[in-house]
């Protein structure tokens, strides 16, 4: 898993990544700890647009809609 790197979300026992809640509390903490990459839940999209531009600096988001996508982003 690449340092850098946070995730979250739910995963069905077929692959697909479900939304959750606490995204901005998620994203600020993932911020705090340095975090430059996270990903996240197509769904949770529009979590992020709600949240002040100024607190988003120096973050890069990938948004997925099945875990097959996250191994390509993340793995070293």
């Amino acid at each position: 898993m690449r340092p850098e790197y946070a995730m979250t979300g739910e995963i069905t026992l077929r692959g697909a990544v479900t939304p959750v809640g606490g995204i901005r509390e998620k994203i600020l903490a993932a911020k705090r700890a340095g975090i430059t990459d996270i990903v996240l839940c197509e769904d949770n999209r529009r979590d992020v647009e709600d949240i002040t531009p100024a607190y988003l600096t120096g973050l890069t988001f990938h948004y997925i809609n099945e875990m097959s996508q996250v191994l390509p982003l993340a793995l070293i």
